[in-house]
């Protein structure tokens, strides 16, 4: 059976790449090239060494992976954070920079333990809820298994880039509600939350002004990339999905740091997403990465990008219990 949402991104897709690299795009030229030409510090970048290993979890008549990571010092009371790559829901892997580099580097950088989840993409009549399932999965394994990965079960945090933030997100609420282990704490990196992207400031509009429509994520890329990932229109989107429409319902979501890229049209998600955290009372650290386009951590020899990774590095291994949930 045809799968019309998949289709639209397939259709999508091809009409992408039929636009031939020397046509004239929107946006400014320059200013492209110069967020996305190379710097010195990428040339010689290479990922620190760890222990790693795979386990594949079992889940309803389907399976997924996920990699552990560990320092290869023996160890006790780690932090460990159950991590979730991007890649649009349909898209990204174990071995790209922004799972594999980030997970060794916050391996080393915090003497911790990171879980990277391999969750099922939403490809050809693969639709929420399946990858969200993944990731609450693999959090209650992480914590199940904390001490016999040398890690604490109080300091078990659950994060994401890009798309897996959104499923970071929504397994922080989902585990909430369930009333079962929480995670300690919660790093969104350039979060996607919203399944219609809100308006953004002025001055963000203006950046994304000089991007292509593609790298503004303008309404005609995003919502059939969000949809695909839904299985249903936009406005029907649950709140597990896309926890930025729980705006009156985020009390007691555990402490919660918040990445944007500067000339990113997520950024928008992002910024809200902190507003309503802060007016439910949680507490949110949300900063705004310079001069970088979306997806930063798959740069990881990026000077931003490496003060992103010290930044989550710090925030894991300081919130060291998780919060008590009261509703």
């Amino acid at each position: 059976m045809s799968d019309p949402y998949f289709d639209r991104i397939r259709a999508l897709h091809m009409e992408l790449e039929a636009v031939r690299p020397d046509a004239q795009q929107p946006g400014d030229p320059e200013l492209i090239a110069r967020l996305m030409r190379p710097r010195p510090t990428e040339a010689g970048y290479a990922a620190p060494a760890a222990e790693v290993s795979e386990v594949t979890i079992r889940v309803a008549s389907d399976a997924f992976r996920i990699r552990i990571y560990r320092p290869y010092t023996a160890g006790a009371d780690r932090p460990l954070l159950v991590w979730s790559h991007g890649g649009a829901f349909l898209g990204g892997d174990l071995d790209m920079p922004e799972a594999d580099a980030v997970a060794r580097e916050l391996t080393a950088r915090a003497d911790a333990v990171v879980v990277s989840v391999d969750y099922r993409l939403c490809v050809e009549g693969v639709h929420y809820p399946a990858p969200n399932d993944d990731v609450v999965t693999a959090f209650g394994w992480a914590v199940q298994h904390a001490e016999a990965l040398g890690a604490d079960p109080a300091r078990v945090s659950i994060g994401g880039a890009s798309a897996g933030a959104c499923l970071a997100a929504g397994a922080a609420l989902r585990l909430r509600d369930a009333g079962e282990a929480q995670a300690a704490s919660v790093i969104l990196a350039y979060p996607v939350v919203h399944p219609v992207l809100p308006m953004p400031s002025t001055e963000l509009a203006e950046k994304l002004a000089s991007l292509t429509p593609a790298m503004a994520f303008a309404p005609e890329i995003f919502t059939p990339v969000l949809e695909n990932y839904l299985g249903s229109p936009a406005d029907e989107a649950a709140a597990y999905a896309t926890p930025g429409v729980l705006a009156a319902d985020l009390l007691g979501l555990p402490p919660t740091l918040i990445f944007n890229c500067e000339y990113d049209g997520l950024r928008a998600s992002g910024e809200k997403f902190a507003e309503q955290l802060r007016a439910a009372g949680v507490e949110v650290v949300s900063e705004t990465v310079p001069a970088v386009l979306h997806g930063h951590l798959n740069r990881p020899g990026l000077p931003e990008a490496d003060e992103t990774l010290t930044r989550m590095s710090e925030w894991i291994t300081t919130h060291r219990h998780a919060p008590t949930v009261t509703r």
